[in-house]
């Protein structure tokens, strides 16, 4: 049997993905619109709270394309918080107006493929902070899930430690060519949703969401042994680009 990685687990992931029901949003009324707005304001303003108090950390996004209209993201402490969380935006009134798109639950992850002989990572406030981060408000996001592939004579699994940790090292030399471009949020999710891993990517360029990922596909890491699930992608939603979004 191969060597299992190791891994630190920081806060818990929804992805809440929803579409908008125009029909039903366009002819429920003026006062009935401006209530659920109010709402989900509210809500807005009750997240950042929290995410300046270091309870957690929330982003709002507008999805480009047919799989949802917008998504929300929330980092919490705990499993129960995301569906406390999940539960009051379905009990808000902009919520009559939305379906459940898409969902997906995970745990923000780190490996010890890249860690220090000796080093208790518990102790870096680097990694404390990148196992419980801020979530960036960058202009656009690019959400994805991915498995590492067990097929035959490609079987990620099957291969020891040291390769494992040699194919991590060459493959983690891309993203940083990436840093101050593209901020990487991985979460593990083996046991919590269909695929390993969430990975969500922030950007002030969404090209380069195009241009990381495209590179990488020619490391062996993900040319070999990667397999990747729907892309969803959007623009960040603030308080003033929400009401823009639903004025009718």
């Amino acid at each position: 049997m191969s060597e299992a990685a190791q891994t630190l687990e920081g806060w818990y992931v929804l992805h809440d993905f929803r579409t908008i029901d125009w029909q039903a949003w366009k002819g429920a009324g003026e006062s009935n619109r401006a209530a659920a707005l109010d709402s989900i304001q509210s809500m807005l303003a009750e997240w950042t709270a929290e995410e300046q108090d270091r309870k957690g950390s929330t982003a709002f996004y507008a999805i480009v394309g047919q799989k949802a209209d917008f998504v929300i993201m929330h980092l919490r402490e705990t499993l129960e918080e995301l569906n406390e969380l999940e539960t009051r935006f379905n009990k808000s009134p902009l919520a009559d107006y939305t379906k459940p798109a898409h969902s997906y639950v995970s745990i923000v992850e780190l490996s010890n493929y890249m860690s220090k002989p000796g080093e208790d990572p518990l102790q870096n406030p680097d990694i404390i902070a990148r196992l419980k981060p801020t979530l960036p408000k960058a202009r656009h996001i690019c959400f994805y899930p991915m498995n590492k592939r067990r097929e035959g004579g490609d079987n990620w699994y099957m291969l020891g430690m040291d390769e494992r940790r040699t194919l991590m090292r060459s493959h983690g030399m891309i993203g940083r060519q990436y840093a101050g471009k593209v901020k990487q949020i991985i979460s593990g999710s083996v046991g919590f949703d269909n695929w390993e891993w969430g990975v969500t990517l922030f950007a002030e360029d969404a090209l380069q969401f195009k241009k990381l990922i495209y590179e990488m596909r020619f490391d062996e890491v993900s040319a070999r042994y990667g397999d990747f699930g729907d892309f969803y992608v959007g623009n960040l939603l603030d308080s003033g680009k929400l009401e823009q979004l639903l004025r009718v």
